[in-house]
């Protein structure tokens, strides 16, 4: 994989385009921010959250800890302190960018095919 990902397409990320990519409520991502130090957006003048593309890759990474992996908050933190330590976090998170990326495709796909398929003809 290259070191350019999907959602490089912008330098920053309001946290409600953070939530739509991570398919999350913007409660859970502030209360993130609190549990994993790891993840500390930058705020804007007007003092909202502004995410870069790492901090987007770091929030799909612990999505992907928390939810598909099933660790507790504390073992996501450590996995994640394990990975800084060992230089695998951006990898880590180039990973998990890339599948919730397919996912979301996916699922655009099958939304997409339901609203072109004819009842009764499925």
């Amino acid at each position: 994989m290259t070191d350019q990902t999907p959602i490089a397409k912008k330098v920053y990320y309001s946290i409600g385009e953070v939530c739509e990519l991570a398919d999350l409520k913007a409660h859970v991502l502030r209360y993130w921010e609190n549990q994993f130090d790891v993840l500390k957006p930058t705020k804007n003048r007007a003092g909202n959250r502004v995410y870069r593309s790492r901090d987007v890759e770091l929030v799909l990474l612990i999505r992907h800890l928390l939810y598909e992996k099933r660790y507790t908050i504390d073992g996501a933190n450590r996995k994640l302190i394990e990975m800084r330590r060992g230089g695998e976090l951006r990898e880590g998170a180039n990973d998990s960018v890339a599948g919730e990326f397919l996912s979301s495709i996916k699922r655009e796909l099958e939304d997409l095919r339901d609203v072109m398929t004819v009842p009764g003809r499925g």
